[in-house]
């Protein structure tokens, strides 16, 4: 599907348990917050864990990324549904290739910010 300045895109996750273990042994991120659970039973998400909602989204164009901005305003933890929305602010041909630039937002089942940030690069 072709994008424009101005289009939106929605991508929903909700993260588990195993999510929390996976991105641990590949990141080395092991933090206690993300291996002991809270008093609730949840563990705490890696903020880069995070921030694949979005990116996922570049994925899914194909996008190469130069740039990334991340600021993550709450935590996350295992059972929380994220909905991230990015909106396209740039989407131009240049010579040979596509260059993007977008925003996103991310919330969390309670309607709360979790995420927010921006990206650009250019379409492979």
């Amino acid at each position: 599907m072709p994008l424009n300045a101005g289009d939106t895109i929605t991508f929903e996750r909700t993260f588990t348990v195993d999510d929390v273990n996976l991105y641990t042994k590949v990141s080395g991120d092991e933090g206690s917050h993300h291996l002991n659970p809270d008093e609730h039973g949840r563990f705490i998400i890696q903020g880069l864990l995070t921030a694949t909602v979005p990116t996922k989204v570049g994925g899914d164009y194909n996008v190469l990324a130069r740039t990334m901005n991340f600021e993550f305003l709450r935590p996350v933890f295992t059972g929380d549904t994220i909905i991230c929305e990015v909106t396209i602010e740039k989407f131009e041909n240049q010579d040979n290739r596509t260059s993007i630039a977008a925003s996103f937002l991310c919330i969390n089942q309670n309607n709360k910010e979790v995420l927010k940030g921006n990206f650009a690069g250019v379409i492979l």
